[in-house]
């Protein structure tokens, strides 16, 4: 085999990237659905033959990974003899690879080129309506994996091209909005086509075993990148603890334990010693522990890196099978993202104090999943609204944290706009604004948001979730914990307000609110060493309060001239340095 030069070699990795993201964009712009188009729940990439991740382009930082396990689900029943050209297989499978809950659908097309199978596209992505006991599929009082909506066990939905209209009309019969399930559908096994066509035009350009060994060198740049950047890290083992606690179904808080392990040439994350899998849906199964493992370590070695297997390789995560990071079946799992996330934030949470320029004190963490749906006034059909909520991160060791940023695990994803949330859906957007009870200290954590809907149709039904409801986000060396995450309903009769993390297909009437308050970063460092004039202009941005000035900071500014007293703020920190 002639051996390919460097600058062809990087040109096939940049195509096969260029491919990924490629089907990224096309999926979005066909799709009918907000949290596909809006939101970007979804991801998109690209494997060998074997499964192993060459190129990935992702919304969803959850799904790191999630298409290397639907892929290997895929070889596994099928075998490469029994997949042909014009194959697309569908899997939401939890627990055989696909990894998250059931609305996450993947779907996997094999590429052949002269005969031979050469690679994979892959993608996966939340669709809106599954089927299930609730409108929008996922639920927050499921009991097992049967109430949360259709399962596909890694089948085939096209077969050499053809649709298998069997499953197509399976498919339409148990959602509630067929026409928007199917579109999506269409929409995701189209963009899995025009991966193909562009890997297919590498092979023509380049020739396959030119395609073929850059693959095999870009997998092995990715590990002697990974492997550098582990030469960096602390070595040692490193432990976090905690508790998820959203209290689902009544059932109490989960413990939730990690130790990670740093040497060379290994990345390990035990999650063994955490709690047992609950019947509640705020289960994940391994391969969401994985993606979670992922997620963190990827952050944590070089976030500018390419997403591919071999960059991953050092990378091990340990789980106990019946544990609430590796239940099994029928454990419900639609609420998986709440035990997912708390798994990045207890590595970072375990390797904060000796890698304190990396990480950032903790975060509001949790998706806060939301569904308000009901039937429309207007048209007699069902509506759907589904989205995460944005909060505010942790403040690092020389800067502020960022506010109202999507949480972790959902990456690179948005809410809904607005004036889309409005057009599309029969509520009103009355309040959305910074939540100020941010974790004090040297760098302020970042704001939370409030965001208020207020129901206009006649009827509707709230489903959401949160953790980090009591136990606020952490601060760090020296600086305030964060403040938590609280959902609210306010009937429109006066009576109220309803307040809590979590709420399924909750009844909702016309003129009712619910107000989504999401929580506050921590800080970092001593509140009394961040300088006078960063908390004045706090003040002058609104973004602390002249009382919280005084009492976590220790800066008294006149309410009126808003002018700071000199004398009287000095005399204050010296007070307070003292008593702590």
């Amino acid at each position: 085999m002639a051996k390919v030069d460097p600058f062809t070699r990087e040109n096939i990795a940049q195509g096969l990237i260029a491919a990924a993201e490629e089907m990224f964009l096309t999926w979005g712009r066909t799709s009918q659905s907000t949290i596909i188009y809006e939101v970007l729940d979804y991801a998109c990439g690209l494997t060998d033959a074997r499964g192993n991740l060459i190129a990935q382009a992702n919304g969803v930082t959850g799904f790191l990974g999630a298409i290397t396990y639907s892929v290997i689900s895929t070889l596994e029943k099928f075998g490469p003899e029994n997949l042909k050209p014009g194959d697309i297989i569908l899997t939401n499978d939890p627990f055989t690879g696909s990894g998250t809950h059931l609305c996450d659908v993947s779907a996997v097309l094999p590429i052949f080129y002269g005969g031979e199978l050469v690679a994979f596209a892959a993608s996966k992505g939340h669709w809106n309506e599954i089927g299930g006991k609730n409108l929008g599929s996922w639920s927050t009082n499921a009991t097992e994996i049967y109430q949360e909506g259709l399962q596909f066990p890694v089948i085939k939905i096209y077969e050499e091209g053809k649709l298998n209209e069997a499953v197509r009309d399976m498919i339409a019969a148990n959602c509630r909005t067929p026409d928007m399930t199917l579109g999506d559908l269409y929409a995701q096994t189209a963009s899995l086509r025009i991966a193909e066509r562009r890997v297919l035009e590498l092979f023509d350009k380049y020739g396959k075993d030119a395609v073929m060994e850059s693959i095999q060198t870009l997998l092995e740049n990715g590990r002697k990148l990974a492997l550098k950047e582990l030469a960096k890290m602390p070595k040692g083992t490193f432990e976090a603890e905690s508790f998820i606690d959203a209290n689902a179904n009544g059932l109490g808080d989960v413990y939730i334990k990690a130790k990670v392990t740093i040497t060379d040439d290994s990345f390990l994350i035990d999650l063994t010693e955490s709690g047992d899998q609950i019947a509640a849906p705020i289960n994940c199964t391994k391969f969401g522990a994985y993606s979670a493992g992922r997620i963190i370590y990827h952050a944590l070695l070089n976030p500018d890196a390419e997403p591919n297997e071999g960059f991953y390789s050092p990378l091990k995560v340990m789980v106990r099978e019946g544990s609430i990071f590796a239940a099994v079946r029928p454990a419900p799992v639609s609420t998986n993202w709440e035990a997912l996330s708390h798994i990045t934030d207890l590595v970072a949470k375990a390797l904060a104090p000796v890698i304190p320029e990396r990480i950032t004190a903790g975060h509001f963490l949790s998706i806060i999943g939301t569904i308000l749906a009901g039937i429309e006034d207007g048209t007699g059909q069902p509506f759907v609204l589904c989205e995460p909520h944005a909060g505010g991160w942790g403040a690092g060791y020389n800067k502020d944290g960022e506010n109202g940023l999507v949480a972790i695990a959902d990456g690179e994803t948005f809410m809904i706009p607005v004036e889309v949330a409005e057009y599309k859906y029969p509520i009103m957007v009355e309040q959305y604004a910074f939540n100020l009870n941010t974790g004090a200290g040297k760098y302020r954590g970042g704001c939370g948001l409030i965001r208020d809907y207020r129901l206009l149709n006649s009827n509707g039904e709230l489903t959401t979730i949160v953790s980090r409801h009591r136990i606020p986000p952490w601060g760090f060396a020296g600086g305030k914990d964060g403040s938590p995450n609280v959902v609210e309903i306010h009937p429109a009769d006066g009576s109220g307000p309803i307040i809590g993390a979590t709420f399924s297909n909750y009844p909702m009437r016309k003129g009712d609110l619910v107000r989504f308050i999401s929580g506050c970063g921590g800080g970092y460092g001593d509140p009394l060493e961040r300088p006078v004039e960063k908390v004045w202009q706090d003040v002058k941005d609104q973004l602390i309060t002249i009382e919280t000035a005084a009492r976590e900071y220790g800066v008294i500014i006149d309410p009126v001239t808003l002018e700071v007293d000199r004398e009287k703020t000095e005399k204050l920190r010296i007070e307070m340095s003292r008593q702590n």
